[in-house]
């Protein structure tokens, strides 16, 4: 009864998920549709944006479900890090295909030169990159494949990535900083609690 009930929410997270993609989509449709102004004025500058933002939100919630599983004494949690993790890479793909799509028409040459010049899209492709072997070591077969140690530390490479996000966010901010610096400070006190905890855990096995 308790597998087919935690089965039952982790379809209801993953649902939940899915609800910053069809939100877009429907203001897509409203507007070409029905001419409201549901993605503003730029509405290729706020579908990348939007997307970004819930990429940067997913890897927050990934990074939030351990210490809160701990803190709540609720072990059962820990199963919803890895549908938020892969939802994190979810988004930042469609992110970055938003970008090479809707922003360059995949013009290669011209990504090539923003990587090169800009930056914040610097930044950004590096995260993308550093994301791709934690999306690809997500499963349990490859887990036991690569042993638990190796695992940990190619997924402890998240907080650099989450860090890489908010910077990425910030460079590409003109006015208003409100957001990144929300993210900055729960990434910040996120990877203050783990690395905490984990120094009081060496320190108890010594």
């Amino acid at each position: 009864m308790a597998k087919k009930t935690r089965n039952t929410y982790k379809y209801l997270v993953f649902v939940v998920c899915l609800m910053p993609l069809a939100w877009l989509i429907f203001a897509i449709l409203s507007d070409t549709l029905y001419q409201t102004r549901l993605m503003s004025v730029d509405p290729v500058q706020k579908f990348d944006r939007e997307l970004g933002d819930w990429a940067l939100i997913f890897i927050i919630l990934t990074l939030s479900i351990s210490p809160i599983a701990e803190l709540s004494k609720k072990k059962g949690l820990i199963v919803y890090r890895k549908i938020f993790g892969l939802f994190g890479f979810f988004y930042v793909c469609l992110h970055f295909l938003s970008y090479v799509g809707l922003n360059l028409q995949f013009d290669m040459i011209e990504l090539l030169n923003d990587i090169s010049k800009r930056n914040f899209i610097t930044i950004g492709v590096i995260g993308f990159i550093l994301l791709i072997p934690m999306a690809a070591t997500s499963s349990k077969k490859i887990i036991k494949y690569v042993g638990g140690k190796l695992w940990k530390k190619i997924h402890f490479v998240i907080y650099t990535i989450a860090i890489l996000g908010v910077f990425h966010f910030f460079m590409m901010t003109r006015a208003d900083f409100t957001r990144p610096t929300i993210y900055l400070i729960v990434i910040l006190v996120l990877l203050i609690y783990r690395i905490v905890t984990r120094s009081k855990l060496l320190s108890l096995k010594k």
